[in-house]
């Protein structure tokens, strides 16, 4: 899995201010209408993913490049929600962003043995996941205040604040995936991104100066 939100040398308090004060009306409204028709369309696929994998044992290519685009499009709205990116989302499956990016391999197989067994016991398997991101994500938010007022005040995000925040999303992603059949792989207990995650770059295509890469 490849996922990555640039850090920015420098943030807008002014995108911060607005963000905070409108943010629900400006870009959670209009991107959260859209992604409940998208998500429709998210949970019929996932439907027939499951009896296709379960018969054939592989992904329909068209049905797993629509749930990684429904995984881009959240972090690129989620990104700016939490203020860890500035510049308004892109719409859509289709769209781009400079300083977000998600992507996961495509499996030419996926085991019909371990699919049955995630989708029995999936929910106990996660249990020690569940159980240290619970802990994970009340810190996440709590960092993520004190990281609002850290960019009022500097215009700068403190980059170990940061990473934290970035590394606990990834590791919520990595345990989703697990249970999506994204991959066969049991979630590693780290928010960090593994040597074999790097090369797997998505829709990240344009590089920008001011951008620095996250190394959680």
């Amino acid at each position: 899995m490849h996922f990555k939100i640039s850090h920015q040398e420098k943030y807008s308090q002014g995108e911060l201010i607005l963000r905070t004060l409108f943010g629900w009306i400006y870009i959670a409204i209009p991107h959260m209408f859209l992604m409940y028709f998208l998500a429709i369309g998210l949970m019929v696929v996932r439907f027939i993913t499951f009896w296709a994998i379960l018969f054939t044992g592989k992904w329909p290519k068209g049905m797993f490049d629509y749930q990684v685009k429904f995984q881009r499009y959240q972090l690129r709205v989620n990104a700016r929600l939490l203020n860890l990116a500035d510049g308004y989302p892109a719409f859509g499956l289709n769209g781009t962003d400079t300083n977000t990016d998600f992507n996961i391999a495509y499996p030419e197989e996926v085991s019909r043995g371990r699919l049955i067994v995630r989708t029995l016991f999936g929910a106990f398997l996660i249990i020690p996941h569940i159980f240290i991101l619970y802990f994970r994500f009340i810190g996440m938010f709590i960092v993520n205040f004190l990281a609002f007022f850290a960019i009022l005040f500097t215009g700068k995000y403190p980059k170990g604040m940061f990473n934290f925040v970035v590394g606990t999303i990834r590791w919520a992603t990595r345990v989703g995936c697990y249970l999506m059949f994204y991959t066969d792989d049991y979630p590693p207990f780290t928010g960090k991104e593994l040597p074999e995650e790097s090369g797997q770059e998505g829709s990240m295509k344009d590089s920008d100066p001011n951008l620095l890469d996250d190394t959680i």
